[in-house]
């Protein structure tokens, strides 16, 4: 009786409690009448809050006790609302002039989009996240003017080339300086980040955004900020989820199947075919080994996130997983994210804090030789070219195939005893965090510090089992245990810290100032060691376990064990200055002074000062203006010095310390006359060496139309590079014939655009708007330092006046319908049989780096539904394709797979085609003409997501505050002349893993 009564009570409790609640609801509109969505709605004082749905409208219960709710979205000004009689509260939210387009990153601090003088471009999350790309990068490609991303790999979390506006260094580092949260990152290592933890990235381009990063901006500089909770956010959870099922893009190449590659060995007389008989030839079965080593694999990857606020105080929590297997069988990436984001402020605000931490684990299977020719390693060559009248069921074992009278026809057996035997895997913990603290000393005095960390330890097991056909074909004789296993670990931790002290002050509301004093300082580790173990036992053998290793013994060296160990460090120490100045929000001028010291140098070339100007006319705001069309019209300008100290361009775990030491000689010991131990020169140094240094000018403008309708950038930039870091011959007295030295000048000069066009915008129906960004780029190499001022490697020459890396070639013009023989031009455009590499090649003006480069595409919504497309494309890149060489090549009948091109070959005289003949006398001569020398312009369909958000109104009713669910493509289309797999790379290397066709369905809830 007692427990009823207490329920009872309980229960008159609860229903008062709950009737004590009072429910409002309303909308929110901007000034054109159009639905705010996803504004904040929150009772002040409470957790308690909601945002809009996709019409504008909210609810929110309302606390006894609380009468006031605040309204706020991004770009508007935010309002109190003090509650009355009426339960109904519509509201129309103005913009707020100080925060069009949010906020700009602009060196080391931000600034309102009218008052900044630089050259940037915003990324939001809304583009990056949900999407099935394991790095970040791959994500941003076709989004930024000027930006050139791509990636030569479809191996999950592969590394991409970035470009910000060309190339300008030859020998030197290329890509842009990557900042997350303040903290300096190495830019070829993205696979263990989460791109969903990304809450934006910001592109700094021009020299009066990226000279105050000295010595590191020479190339750009991309800025991205991690997800945060916000002051006064109620507790928030969201769940989002992606399955992915990704397939090999298709090919042009027209591949012979098992009946027409045996019948044309039989009619070329060499291989099986020329065993057997045409009716034999119409029974065999045939293997498709683009689909045995290539697949169709699923993906999958969860986020569930966490965030919460109150006035002083605010968290977000993520956790991420990932796994994605690679089209490649025995390629993969396994990821585990967790990212915890903490900020904070004294109750007075002057004092404010925040630590940001992501700790990541990623576990990659990616096979080696990838590229390569290696008949019995690389994968990728097996799935083109192996012939496909081989059967999978001709594999035993390694042993057998090993004692067999093997030919390279059996290239799939070799390899099918690879993916059996072969272990290759790395194991990787990135961990990278951030402090951040700062306090207003006085009212317009900010002292700040930020110190972060990037640390990252990699563990690479490489096994070749003792069983396979590799260890047993190598193996030495009378060695009964070959095979090998080799583990290594990489260890590399950078730490930055950044300390400013930040004044601004304004005279008579019409003069603004800010002056920002700055120290910096940065320090990089590397270690590394690896052991190799010869000689496995297969009775105890298992990949990773060292209960299989073989002892060395006196007997021999089979079983000799070889480690390495490597330990290095960089440094660089740097002050420096901002100062802005603002008129009215009219007119405004900028600039920046850094002085760098870096470890690569000498003494006396040590230090580097790097500075900018830039200014800016924001036209709109002048009297002649007023009630015209422009939200915003800014002419901007800017001039600045950066700095290239990273002169040697070493790549993954090595960007920080290449060519530390060049400066120095250096004496090895080492056999001499007579065998004798001896000492002798092993390193001339250098020590004038110096920074390279790239100036660039930029001149801008930003425009905004009807509302910001329509909006848009175009900027005209000059960058030229000297000092290039460059070989200089010199006299071989002491067997060098050439010094590493500053000398050479190289210019990239073009324009960017973006534009955005909101074609239609209607509160209760169709929204759509369009994107464009393009870039064009031209090279010119103005000095190099040989006497002809030319460098040349094979059939690419870089010489003065023209690009880097130009196609040096004699050109190709067909078949002589008289002997089948390949015809070529000379020098003097006379046609001939037997060009000379020497005297008969031409500058073709092509080479692999684009002229035009950008995407477009438009984003649609209908009440809830939404269809986002964007197309990226790239006019101007050359390259040879090799892998339609391989499958032209007539000496290579029997072995390998050809192309049914060759069924065009030249056969009689008078035969008109394009093929030459199978035996023409002179076809080794087109290994340096351009005849496969092919353009790779394209324009792909990058991605499209088609989706539906749930009405916020229909959700609260089941306790959801969001609900989504889409179905995205990438890489689902592409329109090229190109005939491989992927026009997208700029390799010209031939075999390589191709990049994916990925669709995917995803959810995404919130409560």
């Amino acid at each position: 009786m007692k427990k009823l009564f207490s329920l009872l009570i309980f229960s008159v409790v609860l229903v008062a409690g709950v009737s004590a609640q009072r429910t409002i609801t309303g909308t929110l509109t901007d000034e054109d009448g159009l639905a705010l969505i996803g504004a904040n709605v929150l009772v002040e004082g409470t957790s308690v809050g909601t945002i809009t749905d996709i019409d504008g409208k909210y609810s929110v219960n309302v606390p006894d006790g609380y009468d006031v709710i605040v309204y706020s979205y991004t770009g508007y000004n935010t309002q109190e609302i003090t509650l009355g009689d009426s339960d109904v509260i519509d509201l129309v939210l103005t913009l707020n002039s100080q925060i069009i387009d949010e906020v700009v990153v602009v060196g080391y601090k931000t600034q309102s989009k009218p008052r900044s003088n630089v050259s940037t471009q915003l990324v939001s999350a809304n583009t990056i996240e949900s999407r099935p790309n394991a790095s970040v990068v791959q994500t941003l490609q076709g989004q930024v003017a000027g930006l050139n991303i791509t990636t030569s790999s479809g191996q999950p979390g592969a590394n991409s080339t970035i470009n910000l506006r060309g190339v300008s260094s030859i020998n030197g580092n290329t890509e842009p300086l990557f900042i997350i949260d303040g903290t300096p990152v190495d830019e070829d290592n993205f696979r263990s980040i989460n791109p969903n933890e990304i809450e934006s990235v910001s592109v700094l381009k021009d020299a009066g955004a990226t000279a105050i990063y000295g010595n590191r901006g020479a190339n750009g500089v991309i800025v991205m900020k991690t997800k945060s909770g916000a002051y006064g956010q109620g507790l928030k959870f969201n769940y989002s989820t992606l399955i992915s099922r990704s397939s090999v893009q298709p090919i042009d190449y027209d591949l012979m199947n098992a009946q027409e590659s045996l019948l044309l060995e039989r009619e070329f007389g060499t291989g099986r075919g020329s065993e057997i008989s045409e009716d034999s030839i119409m029974n065999v079965a045939g293997t498709d080994w683009l689909d045995f080593f290539l697949r169709s694999p699923i993906t999958q990857q969860h986020n569930f996130s966490v965030s919460t606020g109150s006035e002083y105080f605010n968290t977000f929590t993520n956790f991420g997983f990932m796994d994605q297997q690679g089209i490649l069988k025995s390629s993969g990436l396994k990821r585990y994210n967790l990212r915890s984001n903490i900020n904070g402020k004294s109750d007075n605000g002057k004092f404010r804090y925040g630590t940001k931490l992501s700790l990541n684990y990623s576990k990659n299977d990616e096979p080696s030789n990838i590229g390569s020719g290696a008949i019995n390693r690389n994968f990728i060559l097996g799935a083109y070219i192996s012939v496909p009248y081989i059967s999978v069921d001709e594999y035993v074992d390694g042993a057998t195939l090993a004692a067999s009278n093997w030919t390279f026809a059996d290239t799939p057996i070799m390899l099918l005893d690879r993916l059996n035997t072969f272990t290759r895997v790395e194991n990787e913990i990135k961990a990278l965090g951030s402090v951040n603290v700062s306090y207003d000393i006085l009212d317009n005095l900010t002292f700040t510090s930020v110190m972060g960390g990037d640390f990252a330890d990699q563990n690479r097991l490489t096994a070749e089992g003792p069983t396979s056909f590799n260890a047993i074909l190598f193996a030495e004789t009378g060695n009964n245990t070959p095979g090998f296993q080799t583990q290594s670990n990489t260890r590399v931790f950078s730490y930055n810290w950044l300390n400013s002290l930040n004044y601004n002050f304004s005279l008579n509301n019409l003069h603004s100032f800010e002056v920002g004093l700055y120290s910096e300082y940065f320090r990089a580790s590397y270690d590394f060691f690896t052991f190799t173990n010869n000689g496995l036992d297969p009775r105890t053998f298992s990949p990773g376990d060292g209960s299989g290793f073989v002892d060395d013994n006196a007997a021999n060296d089979f079983f000799a064990n070889t480690v390495g160990s490597n330990k290095l460090s960089a440094g660089l120490f740097s002050y420096f200055a901002d100062f802005n100045y603002d008129y009215n929000d009219k007119y405004g001028f900028g600039a920046t002074i850094r002085r760098d010291a870096s470890y690569r140098f000498s003494e006396s070339e040590r230090w580097g000062t790097f500075y900018s100007f830039s200014g800016r006319w924001n036209i709109d705001q002048e009297s002649f203006m007023e009630n015209g069309p422009f939200d915003l019209l800014k002419l901007r300008g800017s001039w600045g010095v950066t700095g290239n100290q990273r002169i040697v361009d070493s790549g993954g775990f090595l960007n920080y310390f290449g060519g530390p030491d060049l400066t120095e000689n250096f004496f090895a010991t080492g056999a001499g006359y007579g065998g004798a131990n001896s000492i002798f020169l092993s390193q001339i140094g250098n020590s004038t060496l110096k920074w390279e240094t790239v100036t660039q000018s930029n001149i801008g403008i930003d425009f905004e139309l009807f509302r910001s309708r329509l909006r848009g950038t175009f900027d005209v930039y000059t960058r030229t590079t000297d000092d290039l870091f460059q070989d200089r011959p010199v006299s071989a007295i002491n067997a060098t014939t050439s010094l590493r030295a500053n000398i050479g000048s190289l210019k990239n000069s073009g324009f960017d655009v973006y534009v955005a066009y909101d074609i239609l915008r209607s509160n209760n129906g169709l929204n759509l708007g369009l994107f464009l960004n393009t870039n064009y780029n031209k090279q010119e190499v103005i000095d190099l330092p040989t006497p002809d001022g030319t460098i040349q490697s094979g059939n690419v020459i870089t010489r003065e006046g023209s690009t880097l890396n130009e196609y040096y070639v004699y050109r190709y013009v067909g078949v002589n319908p008289a002997n089948g023989n390949l015809l070529f031009l000379d020098a003097d455009d006379n046609i001939t049989e037997n060009p000379s590499p020497d005297t008969d090649r031409v500058f073709t003006g092509k080479n692999i780096y684009p002229d035009y480069f950008g995407g477009f595409g438009f984003n649609a919504d209908f009440r809830g539904f939404f269809l986002d497309v964007q197309f990226n494309y790239t006019i101007g890149v050359y390259r040879f394709d090799f892998d339609l060489a391989d499958l032209l090549d007539p000496t290579s009948i029997g072995q390998f797979r050809m192309s049914n091109d060759l069924n065009r070959a030249w056969k009689t005289e008078g035969d008109i085609t394009d093929i030459p003949s199978l035996t023409a006398s002179n076809l080794a001569l087109d290994g340096s003409s351009d005849r496969f020398l092919q353009s790779s312009d394209y324009v792909r369909l990058r991605f499209i997501s088609l989706g539906y958000n749930f009405p916020t109104n229909m959700l609260a009713d089941i306790g959801l505050s969001k609900l989504s669910m889409f179905v995205n493509a990438e890489n689902m289309y592409t329109w090229t002349g190109w005939r491989g797999y992927d026009a997208e790379s700029t390799n010209s290397t031939s075999r390589r893993y191709p990049s994916p066709r990925i669709i995917s369905f995803g959810l995404e809830v919130g409560f």
